[in-house]
């Protein structure tokens, strides 16, 4: 019997002829897995109620059409927290052919207690047993037949990383598909006494008769009973027959429970932790040889140590800002250039001689002026930042980072763990605000979705450097991120300070570095630039011909008028900026476009390294930039932040953030005035 089954999971199942599920250790390799089988193009779903995604893809193999279903990473199955759920019920729903279960072989005893959950279970299992590299560096090694024997299933020592192992581990995962072999492990067992309850109610399962939930073992469903699942134990109450098994799973729990002095639940998943740990004892041994040096420890304990890691977090810093500069300046030239010389011109002449020179064609010209202002600010710098953004994800940096950053960021009422995705966050807004789901409370999601949106982005990082170190200079630039990183700061600690509650304490799973691979962070740059470009082109394409309509007819300045106390009296900026700063809600990036598609339409001749320069000051591009950095991102960020905290709690953050944004410009015109 089957329930809540979701509809994206079964449309997955009916369009392929395969499936296989993707599951275990969220830190050491499942998404570059994923990524490596699949190609990253993934359609993602929600159940009901739940915030945490499934991902799903389909990949070819000889011919077959395999559909993965990539569960949310986590070391267990259960009803304990939202994650584990989702991963539960996507291998429940899905039933698939196979599962792969990603394993951490530095960290086998904690990684097994899911490969033992899933042998429950019945599904066909294969194991990658990844970074085993890293094991054999420390001075350790792990009796690959030995665990397989013991687990019943295959075992494919993988580096995922750098996509070693993974054709072997597809061509396992799919003979285990075809054949639906189910796992024949030898002797999983518990203790004596457990495993006599165990028996007892599993046998009373199989002799009534009953229909089981979703097709389970007669073992699995006594040992959901026994941890008193509130889930299975409801759905069991919902169907016939199982009212006096659920009687005797109560009286069985009472019974552990009074002979071990914990909850029968406790006592279960202590026992199966038992296990995991003998089975990696008798797997593992120890090198005769001495450990090689290792240099991604040693980099771990430099970057983590608080004399050495705050020098090179500054370092790094540094090194992206002055990167971004140089290699996004360089790039956004020529590309421009080329576009001045080889697609407008063209386009131009192309245009006027069908329809004429005449409001139309004019107005039409500004679409490809749009996507021309798209190559000098937006490309470039994102291009760029989506680069070394995936070179920190792949070395492992940004684990260092939230260690590192523990003690300061209780100040603001978070711990480490948050800094992961508020450093994500100049990337995009978006899936950091997302990744606020590690925290444990909705005090701290409050907190870090907050300073997240007040991260600059990467499109925010396109305006800023588009306009003020593109005109102005990277001294300018330099000092528009102090002001933002001060404003940051003190909105962090004045938050922490208002909002009732405390931080709780940092507990997270510590990697060394690895190597970084070149082919895994070029797909993963590429593939999120193209998501940028998807979702911006027909923004610009469509912005683009409606300001140039507006232009063209004279109705643009009527529109902007009613802006006029607060964006020209108060922050100084000419009255188009109000209209820009509105449209840049759509995205950041589109609001510098659209100025600088203004500009190129009126100085027509003029290089584009001074067309911005025709309709403001380098003075009003700074306080431009500024209020475009700090007030809030974009619609989707909005709209995550509804789905994330609450509409109350996206309107709240919206409004504080549009507010700092238009005082810190006021202010900063004001003090452009006194010091002339």
């Amino acid at each position: 019997m089957q329930f809540s089954c979701h509809s994206a999971i079964h449309k997955l199942r009916g369009e392929t002829d395969l499936t296989i599920a993707l599951a275990g250790n969220p830190n050491v390799g499942k998404s570059s897995i994923f990524n490596s089988l699949t190609g990253m193009g993934v359609d993602t779903a929600n159940y009901p109620g739940k915030t945490v995604e499934i991902n799903m893809a389909v990949t070819s193999q000889n011919g077959t059409r395999i559909g993965i279903i990539d569960l949310p990473g986590t070391y267990a199955l259960g009803a304990v927290s939202e994650d584990q759920w989702v991963a539960r019920q996507g291998v429940l729903d899905g039933n698939p052919d196979a599962v792969i279960m990603v394993v951490d072989a530095t960290n086998l005893s904690r990684n097994l207690y899911m490969v033992l959950q899933f042998l429950e279970l019945g599904y066909p299992l294969v194991i990658a047993l990844n970074v085993l590299d890293l094991l054999r560096r420390q001075g350790r090694d792990i009796d690959i037949d030995r665990l397989s024997a013991h687990l019943g299933a295959p075992v494919i020592p993988t580096v995922a990383n750098r996509g070693e192992g993974l054709d072997e581990l597809v061509l396992a995962a799919e003979r285990v598909a075809r054949t639906r072999k189910k796992p024949e492990p030898p002797n999983l067992t518990f203790g004596r006494d457990v495993e006599r309850v165990i028996g007892e109610l599993t046998a009373a399962i199989a002799v009534s008769g009953v229909e089981e939930p979703y097709g389970l073992p007669h073992r699995a469903m006594a040992l959901l009973l026994l941890e008193n699942d509130p889930e299975f134990v409801e759905i069991a109450a919902s169907m016939q027959g199982w009212q006096r098994l659920l009687e005797l799973a109560a009286k069985l729990r009472q019974r552990i429970s009074e002979e071990h002095g914990q909850p029968s639940g406790s006592r279960v998943a202590g026992e199966r932790h038992l296990l995991a740990a003998a089975i990696a004892e008798e797997v593992e041994s120890t090198s005769a040889a001495q450990p090689q040096q290792n240099l991604g420890e040693r980099l771990w304990r430099y970057t983590t140590g608080p004399v050495s890691g705050v020098p090179i977090l500054l370092a790094i810093l540094a090194f992206i800002f002055v990167l971004m500069y140089f290699a996004g300046n360089n790039l956004a030239n020529v590309l421009s250039d080329i576009w001045e010389v080889y697609v407008v011109p063209p386009l131009q002449s192309g245009l006027f001689a069908m329809i004429g020179d005449n409001a139309v064609s004019r107005s039409l010209m500004w679409i490809p002026q749009g996507f021309e202002a798209a190559l000098t600010i937006g490309v470039p710098f994102v291009l760029v930042f989506y680069f070394v953004l995936a070179f920190l994800e792949d070395t492992g940096y940004l684990n260092s980072v939230a260690f590192l950053t523990d003690s300061v960021m209780h100040k603001f009422g978070l711990h480490g763990r948050a800094m992961i995705p508020i450093v994500a966050g100049a990337g995009c807004n978006v899936p950091a605000i997302i990744g606020t789901r590690v925290l444990t409370t909705r005090r701290e999601r409050l907190l870090a979705g907050t300073l997240i949106a007040l991260v600059p982005c990467s499109a925010r990082t396109a305006v800023i450097f588009g306009a003020v170190a593109f005109y102005a200079g990277w001294q300018a630039a330099l000092g528009l991120y102090l002001i933002v990183m001060v404003i940051w700061v003190l909105a962090g600690l004045g938050l922490n300070k208002i909002m009732p509650g405390e931080s709780t304490g940092l507990v997270m799973e510590m990697f060394s570095f690895r190597r970084p691979h070149l082919k895994t962070m070029l797909k993963k740059t590429w593939f999120r630039f193209k998501a940028f470009v998807m979702m911006a082109a027909p923004i610009i394409a469509i912005g683009s011909l409606g300001l140039g309509a507006l232009y063209q007819s004279g109705y643009l300045f009527d529109l902007v008028r009613p802006l006029s106390p607060v964006v020209e009296t108060w922050m100084g900026l000419p009255p188009v900026a109000g209209l820009a700063l509105v449209m840049g809600v759509l995205r950041k990036e589109l609001a510098l476009q659209l100025l600088v598609t203004l500009a190129i339409a009126m100085g027509a001749g003029a290089g584009v390294e001074h067309n911005l320069n025709l309709i403001m000051t380098n003075s009003q591009l700074f306080v431009f930039a500024l209020v475009t950095a700090i007030y809030i991102p974009c619609a989707a960020t909005v709209a995550v932040l509804g789905k994330e905290l609450g509409w109350k709690g996206a309107a709240a953050i919206s409004l504080f953030t549009v507010t700092l944004a238009v005082l810190a410009g006021g202010l900063v015109n004001q003090l452009f005035h006194v010091v002339g």
